[in-house]
């Protein structure tokens, strides 16, 4: 199961090859209010990202689905985001939240042009409190499908 949320289609293109060498499911998360290109301006300190950075009460994002069918049968998730401010991006916080991940074996990975993945996986483990959690992976904003294979491939599934 590859579940992911994506701003820009960097991350989803990430998503997309990962489901693609593991013959994984798609989940994507939306938010109920989709974030526009002037939410995701993070230069103008008056843009959504910039106010939720700013205040974290109001990173609580509320996502069309958070419902995976057949959640049970899953043993292994890639939870994909980009990464905001060093972390992951909110809306996939609503996710870990409302999921049980017990006896899943759950792997984080990012998209970012510059900052790496930092602890941003450890923080949605921490959030979580159930599930194995692994190391992840963060990819360039400009993903590139043979990366991707090579990660998939050194993880031994």
């Amino acid at each position: 199961m590859v579940v992911y949320y994506s701003a820009t289609g960097n991350t989803e293109e990430a998503a997309k090859y990962i489901a693609e060498a593991t013959g994984g499911d798609l989940f994507e998360l939306v938010p109920t209010e989709p974030y526009t290109d002037e939410d995701l301006n993070y230069s103008d300190e008056n843009s959504r990202v910039s106010q939720e950075y700013e205040d974290e009460s109001l990173r609580d994002v509320e996502l069309e689905e958070t419902t995976v069918e057949d959640w049970d049968s899953h043993d292994t998730v890639f939870i994909g985001y980009p990464i905001w401010w060093g972390i992951a991006a909110w809306p996939v916080d609503s996710f870990v939240e409302e999921n049980d991940f017990t006896g899943k074996t759950v792997i984080p990975f990012c998209t970012s042009a510059s900052s790496d993945i930092g602890d941003s996986g450890e923080l949605l483990a921490d959030m979580a409190q159930t599930g194995d959690w692994q190391e992840g992976m963060r990819f360039s904003s400009s993903v590139d499908e043979e990366e991707v294979q090579e990660w998939i491939d050194g993880l031994e599934l």
